[in-house]
């Protein structure tokens, strides 16, 4: 198996693939991240806001993404959009709410003191608010993540744009041969690229985040 996935790499393609579905990821987390990050705070600090949809974004980040694909294809037809709106669908609730919990885990003794020292409005979310609530932003995006890599997984099983030789697009060729080493192999490599962004990115956030809050020494 791991022959096979060294060969498809070097020689099968697998290498493009990868970097076909990287950007797409990248591409839809990136827009997840600025949108649920947005919502998330407007949302904080506006309470009618609050109680209106607040109950929504919860709903939402429930949904699975693959429930969104239908939609998606009516709407934009078989294309990247469609793919990209499932992976936005998909990850920003999961951050919104990230976002609100950080906030309503705020000490209030943090933000008393944020008050009595001169900070208000969008000042107390810069420099108080959001700084204590960083640790939960930072688990809402790699949970996000998580929500936005399993979407596009199942949006390039469903859909194969442009003809584009994805990793997904792969898996669906290697089930219609019923080349069971292949399919392995190549579930093997999306586990590995998962394993690798969480580690890359957020392992080294959370780690730096965990020194900067003195919940670790600076070596561990």
């Amino acid at each position: 198996m791991l022959a096979r996935l060294v060969r498809e790499v070097t020689t099968g393609g697998l290498a493009g693939s990868v970097l076909i579905t990287l950007r797409r990821a990248l591409i839809g987390f990136t827009a997840a991240t600025v949108i649920g990050l947005s919502v998330g705070i407007v949302v904080a600090r506006v309470r009618l806001l609050r109680v209106a949809v607040g109950g929504l974004i919860a709903g939402l980040e429930t949904m699975p993404s693959i429930v969104w694909f239908p939609l998606a294809i009516l709407a934009f037809g078989v294309s990247e959009t469609a793919i990209s709106c499932v992976v936005i669908l998909g990850a920003a609730p999961a951050i919104a709410q990230g976002v609100l919990f950080g906030v309503d885990q705020t000490p209030p003794l943090l933000v008393k003191a944020g008050r009595t020292l001169g900070a208000r409005g969008m000042t107390l979310y810069r420099l108080v608010i959001l700084p204590a609530a960083l640790p939960s932003i930072v688990a809402s995006l790699k949970l996000g993540w998580a929500f936005a890599w399993r979407g596009l997984m199942a949006g390039e099983l469903i859909v194969a744009a442009a003809g584009a030789s994805s990793v997904g697009s792969r898996l669906q060729l290697a089930r219609q041969s019923q080349d069971a080493e292949l399919l392995v192999a190549l579930m093997v490599a999306i586990c590995l690229i998962g394993v690798a962004v969480d580690a890359v990115f957020f392992g080294t956030a959370d780690r730096a985040i965990r020194r900067r809050y003195g919940l670790v020494t600076p070596a561990g």
